[in-house]
């Protein structure tokens, strides 16, 4: 079973995610890349990890879907939209073609449907703001709206986060 926690910058959906796992035990996928270079980036991850309980694994995995196929027990993924900015790091999918891109979300939607694990996602809900300015900016909202939406259809839950307030949409 899936659960999707969406909501905007600082709605709480990090935190209203955390406390849907079981405090003992449960597996954090942190997506987030680190930048030595960038303090207050460093500071927000910190804090992130202070949040943990203790008993709570972290992973960084460098294929989130072929972790999320062979999980077990509870897990956490937080989040995919940071997880969407590395693929498209990656595979160049600011300036270049998006076919690939377009591959490793679907091999994460699908990763999402066959997991045995108890998973809960976390993911930046864009499409309530303004239209962005820049075209990477318009790009990115789009691709991580059509990837919110195809990892929604796969949940049996979807909860958005307005104001820390917690809306159960499924």
């Amino acid at each position: 079973m899936a659960t999707l926690v969406l909501g905007g910058a600082r709605s709480g959906k990090s935190a209203f995610a955390e406390g849907v796992l079981p405090r003992e035990h449960a597996t954090y996928v942190a997506t987030a890349r680190a930048d030595p270079a960038d303090a207050e980036w460093q500071a927000r991850i910190a804090a992130h990890v202070a949040r943990r309980p203790t008993g709570w694994r972290t992973v960084e995995p460098p294929d989130l879907p072929g972790f999320l196929d062979t999980a077990r027990g509870p897990v956490i993924v937080d989040d995919v939209s940071t997880w969407l900015t590395g693929v498209m790091d990656d595979l160049g999918g600011w300036d270049g073609p998006l076919t690939d891109v377009h591959r490793e979300c679907g091999r994460l939607v699908e990763a999402v449907t066959r997991s045995p694990a108890e998973l809960v996602l976390v993911s930046a809900e864009v499409g309530l703001g303004v239209v962005p300015a820049t075209r990477s900016g318009r790009l990115f909202r789009d691709q991580l709206g059509i990837l919110n939406a195809s990892i929604a259809e796969r949940c049996a839950e979807v909860v958005l986060l307005v104001a820390g307030i917690p809306l159960r949409l499924r």
